[in-house]
């Protein structure tokens, strides 16, 4: 199984919408989103690309919560989980928050396989133990090329994706 990890789309609608063809293309079964989404109009986007599970975290530019949880209320394979997730995907054990320092601390627990990550916009994935440290960078561009990655669960790898625009 095939896990995307986005962060930091930051309404920019048309590199969010180039990602997500790209996450098709790629294969992957659910859709992890680290925060930083800003408008509720970019879980419609999203859940209307996407068919399989989105799990949400919330980032420190999230706009409207309560709009945001009335849009993802219109599609039942998506989940808005708050700050924090701890998920079981594809037969492992997976947390996703928005910010690197607590992220950190949580994949140095042991107890996850997988512990994503955005807020700084930067590239950055590390082993530590058992665990893969993972931010996908930023769908925005902001600071450089917008950048998604893929988790296979099966062979517990992280490798990521520069978006060509």
């Amino acid at each position: 199984m095939k896990i995307a990890i986005l962060s930091d789309s930051h309404d920019n609608i048309w590199n969010l919408e180039n990602a997500l063809a790209a996450v098709a293309e790629e294969g992957c079964e659910i859709l992890l989103h680290c925060g930083d989404l800003i408008a509720p109009f970019i879980v419609a986007q999203m859940a209307q690309a996407f068919g399989g599970p989105i799990h949400i975290v919330e980032g420190n530019n999230d706009g409207d919560g309560r709009l945001q949880q009335q849009v993802a209320a219109g599609f039942a394979h998506v989940t808005l989980h708050g700050p924090y997730a701890e998920l079981e995907l594809g037969g492992r054990q997976v947390a996703l928050i928005h910010y690197p320092e607590p992220a950190r601390r949580i994949a140095q627990s042991g107890v996850f396989d997988l512990v994503c990550y955005g807020h700084d916009h930067k590239q950055h994935w590390e082993q530590l133990g058992d665990c893969l440290l993972v931010n996908p960078g930023e769908v925005m561009g902001r600071l450089g090329a917008p950048s998604w990655g893929v988790y296979d669960c099966v062979r517990h790898r992280y490798s990521q994706r520069v978006l060509d625009n």
